[in-house]
């Protein structure tokens, strides 16, 4: 398991790229969840109760920059199957959508303008704001397993 994780991040540009996916999805979902804020200055704030929250905040952010350049890496492994390649980058983006669903001001704004069902999703993501992000960590913990699963096999075959 190590092993094929080494083999992935030994090129520059995958660990490039899983900082920058890092970094952007640490900082979005930050400010989206209003930890930080940006007027009048660039404030950091952790609410006494909401350490919870921050820290599934930046595993899910650590999982997905190690999650999706593992599999764009599988996917220039895979170039001629499609059907080969599609569960890991399906895993990877429910896993990130499902832990940024719940973003704060932002989504709550957005989906209050569908009246009713827009006021009865928002207080589900209110109330089930660490569950999300917990069963995203999940998806893209499988997603990783199984990546690295589907890399040594390939890797086998391919060398």
């Amino acid at each position: 398991m190590i092993q094929t994780t080494k083999l992935v991040f030994s090129n520059f540009k995958y660990v490039l790229l899983a900082s920058v996916i890092f970094v952007s999805m640490v900082i979005g979902l930050l400010i989206l969840s209003e930890y930080i804020f940006l007027e009048p200055y660039i404030i950091s704030h952790l609410p006494v109760g909401t350490e919870l929250g921050f820290v599934l905040i930046l595993i899910l952010s650590a999982l997905s920059g190690l999650v999706i350049p593992m599999n764009i890496f599988r996917i220039t492994i895979l170039k001629s199957s499609k059907q080969k390649m599609g569960g890991g980058i399906i895993g990877s983006i429910v896993g990130a959508v499902a832990g940024a669903c719940s973003c704060g001001p932002v989504g709550f704004a957005i989906i209050s303008t569908f009246g009713s069902v827009g006021a009865t999703a928002t207080a589900f993501l209110t109330n089930y704001d660490v569950p999300i992000r917990i069963i995203a960590i999940v998806i893209l913990i499988v997603t990783y397993f199984t990546t690295v699963k589907s890399l040594k096999i390939e890797c086998t075959l391919n060398t």
